[in-house]
């Protein structure tokens, strides 16, 4: 179900994107990863003679938002395209339709944030329905909302029977997370990091049944390390998951996975870049300090299990690597999967933050792949039925 598998000459092609990228005050795109990611679906049609509709959203507007509106992408995506993008500020109605029916072969049109509109979000069958009139084929190319059951991503699909298909992000990251699922190449280790425990319960207890090793870093570390009867300072604990964590660990026992939590942190005396720091064993963190990166025992440690692992899934940095001082650990880990990489190692990176840190390092480039889809790709590891991929399946 991609595109290699229909004709674009001449055809309407409404392709759902994911344009939800960040922009500065001025409306300049600071980070396009997703706008570049979408680039071959987009070149393969203009180059069949098809005709390119994208619809997309942008942030949660609460009714229509100027500051949100998908013109200010206009301009960026022309640069990335070579070519002018036509824009309208509408996404139903005849003026949009008589727009796309004008398009000649080769005409990218970009239409107005979905989420000006409150019936894309509560999934409502007539807004899809007026949405499908946009288009001869359509094409879900938007893995990031994959899990959505809106009426751009899921809902639409019904209108177009046999006119329907993945592009190519959607099937490169079906594919890419379908290696780390179900056969991954042993040894397996996931890296799970991040703040909150509690975010990534779901994920931690499927990846246990698959993975050889589970390395945990981040903030969630200290509601293990206190659990066990560490001192933590001030550090992060969510105090209602201490036997969850304590779960985690005994399954992990039972199960013959390898749980790897840090033994050494980075520590500060406020959450600061300029904090007053200290080092110390993760189990004794002074009063008056919180941890906010691993230590270099730590570093060197999990950098090893990276090194000697078959396939590596990350997902949530090591600290609060925004910060300089605290991004070592984070830092040490992408380099390691980037050496690892090299050597024939699997890597696959995702999740906001593992991505921001990837791209921070110059990285991205340097692993398997990246995953553009956070929550989707989370929900797809989890092995639930994401309603966007489902919608293209289902005759």
């Amino acid at each position: 179900m991609t595109l290699d598998n229909l004709s674009f000459q001449d055809k309407r092609a409404l392709i759902r994107v994911d344009f939800n990228v960040p922009m500065d005050a001025d409306y300049n795109v600071t980070d396009d990863t997703r706008m570049r990611a979408t680039l071959p679906t987009i070149t393969k049609i203009i180059n069949e003679g098809g005709k390119v509709i994208l619809m997309s959203h942008r942030g949660r507007p609460k009714g229509t938002d100027e500051s949100l509106s998908m013109k200010h992408l206009v301009s960026h995506l022309s640069t990335l395209l070579s070519k002018e993008v036509k824009f309208i500020n509408e996404c139903v109605g005849e003026e949009v339709v008589d727009m796309t029916n004008s398009l000649k072969s080769g005409d990218v049109l970009l239409i107005e944030n979905l989420r000006f509109y409150k019936e894309e979000t509560a999934g409502d069958v007539s807004f899809a329905q007026e949405l499908s009139k946009l288009g001869d084929i359509y094409i879900n190319d938007a893995f990031g909302t994959a899990h959505r059951a809106h009426a751009s991503t899921a809902i639409i699909a019904q209108f177009f029977d046999k006119n329907k298909c993945f592009g190519y992000v959607m099937s490169n990251e079906i594919e890419n997370i379908n290696k780390v699922t179900g056969g991954a190449k042993k040894p397996f280790t996931a890296i799970v990091g991040g703040a909150k425990v509690s975010s990534k319960i779901s994920i931690i207890l499927r990846l246990m049944d698959e993975v050889d090793n589970l390395i945990i870093g981040g903030g969630m570390t200290f509601t293990f390390i206190k659990a066990k009867g560490g001192h933590v300072g001030n550090s992060l604990v969510e105090d209602d998951k201490l036997d969850l964590a304590i779960d985690i660990i005994q399954k992990a026992k039972e199960k013959g996975v390898n749980l790897y939590l840090p033994t050494d942190s980075v520590n500060a005396d406020k959450f600061d870049n300029e904090a007053k720091i200290s080092n110390s064993s993760i189990e004794n963190i002074p009063s008056g300090y919180m941890g906010l990166d691993i230590g270099q025992e730590t570093a060197k440690q999990f950098s090893q299990v990276v090194l000697d692992s078959s396939t590596v899934l990350w997902n949530g940095p090591m600290g609060v690597f925004e910060m300089e001082n605290f991004s070592h650990g984070t830092k040490a880990v992408a380099d390691a999967l980037s050496e690892a990489t090299q050597h024939g190692t699997y890597t696959l990176v995702g999740g906001g933050d593992s991505v921001a840190a990837i791209n921070k390092y110059g990285l991205a480039d340097k692993v398997s792949y990246v995953s553009t889809g956070g929550g989707a790709m989370l929900e797809y590891l989890e092995g639930k039925v994401l309603p966007g991929i489902a919608a293209i399946l289902e005759d």
